[in-house]
């Protein structure tokens, strides 16, 4: 993919979550984050949540880890325009070759990093030790999957009370959980398409201009006919 056109893939996201502001204020909430501390964002993609965090208290610490250079930049870009390089670090690393304890942890949409979503809540309790907290954010079925739907994602999507059940088999305590409405799932797919959209529209005689109309196209259609209330993300703050 063209430099230009990979920035622009994701431009319009706030984070590459279906999450609205204020229902991440409520699981930074249950973080329970103070002064002082430190939090790991594993696959923390530009990091804008980990900077929500580290901005809720004075002296908050962050660590973004993630194998996406683009989104590295723009993180360390963000970081500094909002006085917060010192504050935050990114680096360019596998989530589940990070090495490492932390009593803060975030870890949304990247369980596939770990194999998948069983493989990651085991493997993040050896990186929070106990009286800390997690929080992991993962797909799960709403509703009974067409063929389609499970042929996008793959068949190791649990239900909702298979993720919890997984959770507590490795040790972990739920201490809150919720789902994303319907209205954050729609922010979310419609703006993970508007920066290519955007330039579509204004770059229509470009050679590249039908493989990403294409693209944009798939991906509505899908959204809308394969997964839309079919897919649900669950965000559970963990502790053990």
């Amino acid at each position: 993919m063209d430099d230009d056109l990979a920035v622009l893939r994701r431009a319009r996201m706030r984070w590459n979550t279906p999450l609205s502001v204020a229902h991440a204020d409520v699981l930074l909430d249950r973080l329970d984050l103070d002064a002082g501390s430190r939090v790991v964002d594993l696959g923390s993609g530009w990091g804008e949540l980990l900077m929500h965090a580290v901005e809720r208290a004075d002296g908050v610490h962050g660590l973004g880890v993630d194998t996406d250079q683009v989104a590295l930049e723009r993180g360390r870009a963000l970081a500094r325009e909002r006085g917060l390089a010192e504050r935050i670090e990114f680096v360019q690393a596998d989530a589940s070759t990070w090495s490492g304890a932390t009593e803060h942890a975030l870890c949304i949409g990247s369980s596939h990093a770990f194999g998948d979503t069983r493989a990651a809540i085991e493997a993040l309790a050896a990186v929070v030790p106990a009286g800390g907290r997690l929080l992991f954010g993962d797909g799960f079925w709403q509703a009974s999957p067409n063929p389609a739907a499970v042929e996008i994602f793959g068949d190791q999507i649990l239900t909702l009370p298979e993720l919890v059940d997984s959770s507590r088999s490795a040790g972990w305590r739920v201490i809150h959980l919720s789902t994303a409405d319907q209205r954050e799932w729609d922010e979310f797919e419609s703006s993970s398409r508007a920066g290519w959209q955007e330039w579509l529209l204004g770059n229509g005689s470009d050679l590249r201009a039908r493989e990403i109309g294409e693209w944009l196209d798939t991906r509505e259609r899908q959204y809308i006919q394969d997964y839309r209330g079919v897919l649900g993300f669950a965000y559970l703050v963990l502790a053990h």
